[in-house]
């Protein structure tokens, strides 16, 4: 009779590299290995091989990137979604993804169980086992760090050597590390003390250090339709070809460097360095060009509905309706976020130099000192009455009540 399968939220790193002798030894499953690839880039390559190996019965490699930026980033540029007003939820954002493909994977080949490398301390439990809860609540889920007795990456490297599996990481270069097509995650080692400073020239992998770049600015032209980057310095692209270009521009002159101390789903502090070089570049145009093409009131409210979005998919909370209902919302405000942005990009810094749209409401006419037939000054004296009304029935209230008390003392 042949083993029950599981399906194996496969990296080729040390956790998932440990996990797959570990679930054999423990569960005697015929171990699947589903590589989702939303932009690692060279960090697929050799993965099936790894995998097997390590003892797995098969590998996928399952490229989502193109699906990745069109259906998960971009929603979320559309949204100004920022974490705690730093973090572009780099890794959230993927994680949702990764677990419909997981789900898709485990039918496919009549798993009865997922298994992920997430550790009991992070947010990547809550994330995985709630988006594969929302697509197949009946699927059984396994997290080795909640069950096994390894307490540490030293220990998974023991284990590793203990059973003749090679792995290429050296005791003062485990960093837990998270990678896609929009960011780059470094965690632990000396980044958990908060006092020390990041050695950015031995940590970053996608941006250079601000030492380390031109030192010259170089400009960047975006157009964006309907809320969405079409084109970069008038060349039509991809989505992901747009985000690629924009990572490598902004890697070079270190846009998108991220410290920060984030406060976790499970409810710890945690310390993480964030390198999303392209995304930040695209986000600041964004914001750029809607702050020329909302009104007041529909920018406000969508500050406010930005911040519950982030917070949604930070928490893992993709496949609900409230996420939908607020994708909705933004898709419907970005209907006029249609023109062009320009941005000089130079040692960390991006400065606007252009933007312009066919929906602007900037109007220079009105918005100019010199008298236009729109705006006549004498207007503003019957608008400050009525505006400042409260405050002078206020402040007749207050003078009013100082004169009683006066006379009660006569």
């Amino acid at each position: 009779m042949a083993n029950k399968k599981v399906i194996l939220a496969y990296s080729g790193g040390l956790d998932t590299t440990t996990i797959v002798p570990w679930l054999k030894e423990t569960y005697d499953y015929d171990v699947i290995c589903v590589c989702v690839d939303v932009g690692q880039g060279k960090e697929t390559d050799g993965l099936e091989e790894k995998a097997i190996k390590s003892g797995a019965s098969k590998c996928y490699i399952v490229d989502v990137t193109d699906e990745f930026v069109e259906n998960y980033c971009w929603p979320a540029l559309k949204a100004d979604a920022v974490y705690e007003k730093k973090y572009l939820l780099g890794t959230s954002l993927a994680r949702p993804l990764i677990a419909k493909v997981l789900v898709d994977y485990a039918h496919k080949e009549g798993a009865e169980a997922i298994c992920h490398g997430a550790t009991g301390k992070g947010n990547d439990q809550v994330r995985f086992e709630l988006g594969i809860g929302a697509l197949d609540p009946q699927i059984k889920i396994i997290a080795p760090w909640r069950e096994w007795d390894l307490q540490s990456r030293e220990d998974l490297m023991d284990f590793c050597i203990e059973h003749d599996i090679k792995v290429n990481t050296r005791y003062d270069q485990s960093y837990s590390r998270d990678t896609n097509i929009l960011h780059m995650s470094h965690e632990g080692l000396e980044l958990e003390d908060p006092s020390i400073e990041p050695n950015y020239k031995h940590i970053l992998r996608v941006t250079n250090a601000l030492s380390e770049t031109p030192d010259e600015p170089e400009e960047i032209k975006i157009d964006f339709e309907e809320g969405v980057p079409v084109s970069i310095n008038d060349q039509k692209m991809t989505p992901k070809e747009i985000l690629m270009f924009c990572n490598k521009i902004g890697g070079k002159h270190g846009i998108g460097v991220v410290d920060l101390i984030e406060n976790r789903v499970v409810g710890m502090k945690s310390r993480g360095i964030y390198e999303t070089p392209g995304g930040t570049i695209l986000y600041r145009a964004h914001e750029e060009l809607e702050h020329m093409c909302l009104d007041r009131e529909t920018f406000a409210f969508k500050e406010e509905a930005a911040v519950k979005f982030a917070e949604i998919v930070y928490g893992g909370k993709w496949f609900t309706p409230l996420r939908e209902a607020l994708s909705k919302f933004f898709d419907e405000t970005q209907k006029t976020v249609t023109g062009t942005v320009k941005l000089k990009l130079f040692k960390g810094n991006m400065i606007l130099t252009y933007v312009s749209s066919p929906y602007s409401l900037y109007n220079a006419e009105i918005a100019s000192f010199t008298t236009g037939d729109l705006y006549n000054h004498k207007d503003a004296e019957g608008f400050i009455h009525l505006y400042g009304l409260p405050l002078r029935v206020r402040a007749l209230m207050r003078m009013s009540a100082e004169e009683k008390a006066k006379n009660k003392e006569k």
